[in-house]
């Protein structure tokens, strides 16, 4: 993949925000370019799970850092960062642009994550609705055959959601569950949250600081 072309970030509103800002943390900590795209849910579930919420869409990119870097977050399983090292460029995208580049395979990319993933966004990927620019961009990558990686958080499946999860996987999409391992012996919940990350970033091609492997 090449590092000098940006990685859509899609967070929707299933529980688990602690992977979304872990992911961008490690992104932005390689130096990579971040369209970002967050739901009305996606944004919802955030303020549930933490004392703050995501910053508006046309809010200052220092002000978005400041909250990815975790220094003001009440959030389980989130390691604070300096913001200083979030040399990565983000760019916020509304919900509904579709003049945003990720609405066009004209745009490249180097992939799109989809974390978490709603079981409502996850149909919608699997039926082509593409009713949002989560939705589009996650077409988009499926039409290009570029990687695109969904990341539910959810239990348990109803046979609906399994179907779709099939459907997504046949279409070329990996599925990659929030279901961390153990046998890195984890000591703390960030542990369990740097699991799942690394092995985002490893679909990615992207070097993660904090991925523990087996038999390393």
């Amino acid at each position: 993949m090449n590092p000098a072309q940006p990685i859509v970030v899609g967070i929707s509103g299933a529980s688990g925000s602690c992977y979304a800002i872990s992911l961008l943390q490690q992104l932005l900590q390689q130096d990579r370019t971040i369209d970002l795209i967050v739901s009305g849910a996606g944004r919802q579930v955030m303020q549930q799970e933490s004392a703050v919420t995501f910053p508006a869409d046309d809010a200052p990119e220092d002000q978005w850092k400041a909250m990815i870097a975790a220094s003001d977050l009440d959030l389980l399983g989130v390691r604070e960062v300096s913001s200083a090292s979030l040399t990565g460029k983000l760019r916020i995208h509304p919900l509904r642009d579709f003049s945003a580049a990720a609405a066009s395979g004209s745009s490249r990319t180097a992939g799109m994550v989809i974390c978490p993933c709603s079981t409502g966004t996850l149909s919608a990927i699997a039926h082509g609705t593409s009713q949002n620019l989560i939705h589009r961009a996650a077409d988009v990558h499926l039409k290009e055959r570029r990687p695109l990686i969904l990341v539910p958080r959810e239990t348990p499946f109803s046979r609906v959601t399994i179907m779709n999860l099939l459907t997504v996987t046949d279409a070329g999409a990996v599925v990659l569950p929030a279901a961390p391992g153990f046998y890195h012996r984890p000591q703390s919940v960030e542990d369990l949250v740097d699991f799942v990350v690394g092995r985002i970033c490893d679909q990615l091609g992207v070097d993660c600081a904090n991925t523990a492997r087996w038999g390393g």
